[in-house]
């Protein structure tokens, strides 16, 4: 009698390096489906919800989306599927964040296939993950300080995005709560990073994200 085949698990990979996806793709198919893939953030939630994988490998600087903005998406429509981040950036504030938002795993891009693949293991097991390569704390304690000062720079209005940006809401969630259009949102964004020197929106939203911890250390 044949046993049947047991199941694989399905995984859906982000990232905006088109290289990356390939070669993630050919290192993880010996041990899991690779049900999709994609460069944008955009269509995200979309695609998990019909292709229905376990978990989502998802890349935090995506050009056209932020990484936190889809997880918190993901766990309010899919809440079922897991989430590990795999990102160029080693940091404890993205790290803390992730996590925060919803994700059940976080690891910086140099940590080899090895890793990868046991991190998605167990968090398809129910645990959460944190790569031994990620500092354990902030350790440029200065940066938190210094993002508070970088407020007189910006308007009340600009200031109010950092805010809103600092506590997780989406461009069309700020966008409500102010009473404006997303574009419009998308204008004070540029603005906010063309005032600060902010060369991405990964940089911004850091940069709201040390605000945040500026002012719960001041509170």
């Amino acid at each position: 009698m044949i046993e049947p085949r047991a199941r694989r698990p399905r995984l859906f990979l982000v990232d905006d390096h088109q290289l990356l996806l390939e070669g993630l793709e050919l290192a993880l198919r010996d041990r899991f489906d690779i049900v999709g893939t994609t460069t944008a953030g955009t269509g995200v939630v979309e695609s998990c919800r019909e292709l229905k994988p376990d978990a989502v490998l998802l890349d935090l600087s995506l050009p056209d989306r932020s990484g936190l903005e889809i997880i918190a998406d993901l766990r309010a429509e899919l809440p079922q599927i897991k989430i590990v981040v795999v990102t160029m950036h080693a940091d404890r504030v993205m790290a803390d964040a992730s996590l925060q938002t919803g994700a059940h795993g976080f690891l910086p891009k140099d940590a080899g296939i090895p890793e990868l693949t046991n991190a998605i293991t167990r968090v398809l097991a129910g645990h959460r993950v944190i790569s031994d390569r990620i500092p354990k704390l902030i350790t440029t304690r200065s940066s938190v300080a210094d993002a508070a000062l970088g407020l007189a720079q910006l308007t009340p209005r600009q200031r109010k995005i950092v805010h809103l940006i600092g506590e997780g809401q989406r461009t069309s969630d700020i966008a409500a709560e102010l009473g404006c259009s997303a574009a419009t949102v998308s204008f004070h964004r540029m603005s906010i990073r063309k005032a600060l020197g902010l060369q991405s929106e990964f940089a911004l939203l850091r940069y709201a994200l040390l605000v945040r911890l500026s002012e719960q250390e001041t509170s």
